[in-house]
């Protein structure tokens, strides 16, 4: 877990691991979507500019987002902070879906072949998901239930999973924690910089005691002993690879339906222009869905399911549906011979 790369020298700022995934999937994305824009015969420019104005917009989207869905942690705060993403906070599932709808705004704008360009953005966005899973790992969130599968893997003390793991968490029907922590771990710094342990019945309003003040016995116990972090499922990667193996398929699927194409057949209605984009819909929709089940993050809400299992179950109904749509309206002008 490593969610700062290094520091910028002479400044109190941070590169963070996320933000260089999130760069990293975006120098992908932009080379895929351009490769594939130029064998449609379509300036690769337009899909270029698109990427970038869904990068910025992306950016937002994941922080709105993310100060929606934990205002508790900006409610009462200086209100520039909603502001710092340096300081980390991003919901990626809010930055893919604002920027679907600026790129979607844009190629319209355009009088491009929308949903050609929306198909090739489809595998560009997937891909990008799975280098921002990556992100999720180093910067400790997005975590998965405990384990003792072989693949399990172990956050090291106060990360963001073993403060979940010491605590109760209401919202997820948790009134115990996995790891009975005495009062002694935890407490608060004074003015002076001194350690001020939590009274008892009231612990779990305070925080995690900092690895360094802890003496070398609790340090023992909270390494190897019995209050050390549980193994949990690689949530993260979990998901990294099943957005890469969704990317993948959603690129065949394409192919397939551009095969009638090219021998200028009408290719099936669950393959015409516009069915890759669909389908990343329902193969995001259902993988996220069953991919909650392994995570420990997010709480229980409607239906006593969590937002994004909720999400993910309009997802899949959107994408059947944009299938049906697209199925209907007259196909866009393009070529045989620049479909490859």
């Amino acid at each position: 877990m490593h969610p700062e790369l290094f520091r910028i020298p002479f400044t109190d700022m941070t590169v963070k691991s996320y933000g260089t995934m999130m760069v990293l999937g975006f120098l992908a994305v932009m080379y895929v979507i351009r490769i594939l824009s130029r064998r449609m015969g379509e300036n690769a420019e337009h899909i270029t500019t698109a990427a970038l104005y869904s990068l910025i917009s992306g950016v937002l989207g994941a922080r709105l987002f993310y100060v929606v869905h934990y205002w508790h942690q900006f409610s009462g705060e200086n209100f520039f902070k909603i502001f710092a993403l340096w300081e980390g906070g991003l919901e990626l599932l809010g930055g893919v879906i604002t920027a679907i709808c600026v790129i979607a705004i844009y190629l319209r704008m355009q009088k491009l072949p929308v949903r050609r360009y929306l198909d090739i953005l489809a595998i560009g966005l997937l891909l990008g998901l799975s280098f921002g899973r990556i992100g999720c790992f180093f910067n400790g969130c997005c975590f998965g239930k405990p384990t003792n599968l072989p693949i399990a893997i172990t956050f090291p003390y106060n990360s963001i999973p073993h403060q979940s793991q010491v605590k109760p968490d209401h919202e997820r029907n948790r009134p115990k924690p996995y790891i009975d922590l005495p009062a002694e771990f935890f407490g608060y710094l004074d003015g002076t910089g001194t350690w001020i342990p939590a009274p008892a019945p009231d612990k779990y309003s305070y925080h995690l005691k900092p690895f360094d003040l802890l003496s070398e016995s609790q340090k023992l116990q909270v390494t190897h002993g019995e209050y050390k972090p549980l193994p949990v499922h690689p949530a993260q990667f979990y998901s990294s690879f099943s957005a890469l193996m969704a990317s993948l398929m959603l690129y065949l699927w394409r192919r397939w339906g551009l095969k009638f194409e090219k021998q200028k057949i009408q290719p099936p209605f669950y393959l015409r222009a516009g069915s890759t984009f669909a389908m990343m819909f329902i193969l995001y929709g259902v993988t996220r869905f069953m991919l909650e089940f392994v995570r420990d993050d997010n709480p229980f809400e409607f239906n006593g399911l969590t937002v994004s299992q909720n999400i993910g179950i309009v997802l899949v109904a959107l994408g059947l549906l944009q299938i049906v749509i697209f199925a209907k309206i007259k196909p866009d002008r393009l070529s045989a011979e620049n479909l490859t």
